[in-house]
């Protein structure tokens, strides 16, 4: 009797709990963080079921099947900007195939468990914009492909434990807008060979900077070290950075002269403003007791000595180097104070305050505007509110997660700077900033940029989409990989050549010749590009050519970017094909005096006729660069080290050497003599680009002409 009753009791009590035996184990880790949050404003967890069998189509859950596991796994947790209040429960850590963790733009708070980093697949750990307290977990290089770390923007503190050298894989380092304090220790820059970005901005760090900081040899972008308590002298050792690095050592308490050595002379004042004790070039502040920095101090002869000696008296050498320092200071002064003058003109934003708009000050600099302006604003059809248009329907990207992606800059010239941007999908794109002007010409900069948007070619740079508002213009392209046919062919400063084999840059040529026979022939319009050269030729992977800031001068015209000069023509602009009549500037020579005509080395790549002040865009124009570029190609010489070497055009060279029948061995690339058996492509090669640096524009061919020629030293043909 008692038996029946406690066994019928038994399943009484069963039947009355629900059955969630069936979910995965990763599902069961992924119910511990919903109970963890105490406030979903948004209804991130809606679909989280624990009645459910697998999380696999739970929001923000994204699973992948392992070899050996029935179920698929948990590789990725995204759930950002959605408000949530609460903390990160340790058995997130039981997610051993858990790859990417972004939860960045909520309100989790407390100390980040030291069972998180059990997870030995996680890659990416994205929880910038938080309120996380307490300090780095020993554990965390646990991980071994931890690559990702952006923790910017929460209330962490404490020192950097020595233990962060041990994540060797670490490639991105981003701790800016935090409480960390004490020195960075020693080892970071010769542990982390693999580090891209490092960003420890706004924290409390103090100290001297580590000498083994220059040996980050991998970073590219920014090294920002603003706003803290730096002290002491800048090592000279950070010279030794790569060349494209932009260093910020801004608001800190750094002393003494700055080096004078490899990329610490490519920095601009901005880099070193609000350090008191620092002197020297590029500042308006010149050390005492110690040359003019930047200025070369020419020897000085026995001769000279005795000359200064007797012709001059001291008080005279005193007043007049003192009336040089005064110069340099007066000048360098005007240069810091026209800078800041035109970051907070009227209508602009400085960005310098500390508002949460972003993982960095790069981001903050984007955007500061975007909802910024005035709905009145004399004549913007958008008013003041920004727009993200998206031109192929395809491309799926909120403005909030552009705004709050990582980035990071990929390169700086006259026409803006270009970011690279992970959004949260993982997908690099690039983005250009165009400018702040052009508020009235809204329609105009509409129209230009669908147009470039239309072309759509496998060997051109797509454009996905772009934002408007009247203070703020971006234009968002795919991201191509793998650097710039320019860097390919000569190597960046202190690193040698790729080296290219022959058959990959024939390939490289083809794939030119046919995406700009497309924008002259086959696209809705004929375009002229504008500005061929090789650092506008970009490379994937797989070194197939793309060619990028096709209609960019036209657009920072529009924008009204000082540095687009629309005057002469000469422009990556989307405009129609016109004929230009014959100009005779034999061989192209800038060196003459042709009126009106340039003598710039950047004009190296311009047909003879597009020198001339005033010329009207024509394709002709983009046929004679490509010729320029595929000499280039075939001889290894870039155009403005042959000049500066013999103070002749590289197009102008070759023609004299097939003229003096001199052997292809002084003429080809040294790297392609090893290659005997394309002898016969090469001199074919070398003919087509004769034949389009023609120095009369009407005897030069079509574009689909030369990319047929190419398409014939090859296997198959092209067509539109």
């Amino acid at each position: 009797m008692g038996l029946s009753f406690f066994v019928c009791s038994l399943l009484s009590l069963l039947l009355l709990i629900p059955f969630s035996c069936s979910l995965t184990p990763d599902g069961l880790s992924l119910l511990a963080l919903k109970s963890a949050v105490d406030s979903d404003p948004n209804q991130a967890f809606s679909d989280w079921n624990e009645n459910d069998t697998t999380p696999c189509h739970w929001s923000g859950v994204s699973c992948m099947a392992i070899l050996g596991n029935s179920d698929p796994r948990v590789v990725g947790i995204t759930i950002s900007n959605k408000g949530l209040h609460g903390y990160i429960p340790s058995e997130l850590g039981a997610l051993v195939y858990l790859r990417r963790l972004n939860l960045h733009g909520n309100h989790f708070a407390g100390s980040l468990p030291s069972q998180l980093f059990n997870a030995s697949s996680l890659h990416s750990l994205i929880l910038y914009d938080n309120n996380f307290t307490g300090s780095l977990p020993p554990g965390l290089c646990r991980p071994p492909r931890l690559q990702n770390l952006d923790l910017s923007h929460n209330d962490l503190g404490g020192p950097l434990s020595p233990n962060i050298s041990q994540c060797k894989q670490l490639q991105r380092l981003i701790l800016a807008g935090n409480r960390f304090s004490g020195e960075i220790p020693a080892g970071l820059g010769s542990s982390l060979k693999n580090l891209v970005q490092l960003d420890l901005s706004s924290n409390l760090f103090n100290g001297s900077l580590p000498p083994d900081l220059g040996d980050l040899g991998s970073l590219s972008g920014t090294m920002n070290l603003s706003e803290n308590q730096f002290s002491g002298e800048i090592p000279a050792s950070l010279g030794r950075l790569p060349i494209t690095v932009s260093l910020d050592l801004r608001s800190n308490n750094l002393s003494g002269q700055i080096p004078q050595q490899g990329s610490l002379t490519n920095q601009g004042p901005t880099a070193f403003l609000d350090n008191p004790g620092l002197c020297g070039f590029p500042l308006q502040n010149p050390c005492r007791n110690s040359p003019i920095s930047g200025q070369r101090i020419p020897a000085i002869t026995p001769e000279a000595s005795k000359h200064i000696q007797k012709g001059m008296k001291p008080g005279i050498i005193v007043a007049i180097s003192a009336a040089d320092a005064l110069g340099v200071a007066m000048i360098g002064g005007l240069i810091v104070f026209i800078y800041w003058r035109a970051r907070d003109n009227k209508g602009s934003c400085s960005c310098t305050g500390k508002e949460k708009l972003g993982r960095n000050h790069v981001a903050r600099k984007w955007f500061c505007g975007k909802n910024r302006g005035n709905a009145t604003e004399s004549g913007s059809e958008k008013g003041g509110e920004g727009e993200l248009v998206a031109i192929d329907k395809g491309f799926h990207v909120e403005m909030e997660e552009l705004l709050r992606a990582s980035a990071y800059v990929l390169g700086k010239s006259s026409l803006g700077i270009v970011y690279k941007v992970v959004v949260g999908n993982g997908i690099p794109v690039a983005v250009r900033r165009l400018g702040e002007g052009g508020a009235q010409r809204f329609k105009e900069f509409e129209a230009e940029v669908e147009a470039i948007g239309k072309v759509r070619h496998p060997n051109v740079v797509r454009l996905r989409a772009y934002y408007w508002a009247p203070d703020e213009k971006l234009l968002i392209c795919d991201y191509i990989s793998n650097g710039n046919l320019i860097t390919a062919l000569h190597g960046r400063s202190g690193q040698a050549p790729a080296n290219l084999p022959w058959p990959v840059r024939l390939k490289i040529a083809k794939g030119t010749a046919r995406g700009l026979a497309h924008l002259h022939d086959c696209s809705p319009r004929k375009y002229v590009h504008g500005d061929i050269k090789p650092s506008n030729i970009l490379l994937d992977s797989n070194l197939n050519p793309y060619i990028s800031d096709f209609g960019l001068s036209r657009l920072f015209g529009i924008t009204g970017n000082p540095n687009a000069n629309i005057s002469g023509g000469y422009l990556g602009s989307v405009l129609p094909y016109a004929r230009t009549p014959s100009v005779s500037a034999k061989g192209g020579d800038w060196s003459g005096t042709t009126a009106g005509t340039s003598k710039s080395f950047t004009d190296c790549y311009k047909a003879p006729e597009a020198r001339i002040v005033g010329a009207r865009p024509a394709q002709k124009w983009d046929v004679y660069s490509f010729g320029v570029v595929l000499l280039e190609m075939l001889t290894g010489r870039s155009p403005e080290a042959q000049w500066a070497a013999t103070g002749e055009e590289l197009v102008s060279w070759v023609r004299k050497a097939f003229e003096e029948e001199m052997a292809l061995s002084e003429i080809v690339d040294p790297a392609l003599l090893r290659e005997v058996h394309a002898k016969k492509e090469v001199l074919a090669a070398f003919h087509v680009a004769l034949t389009c640096t023609e120095a009369e524009p009407e005897a030069r061919p079509r574009m689909k002409s030369v990319s047929d020629a190419l398409e014939k030293i090859g296997s198959s043909s092209y067509s539109c």
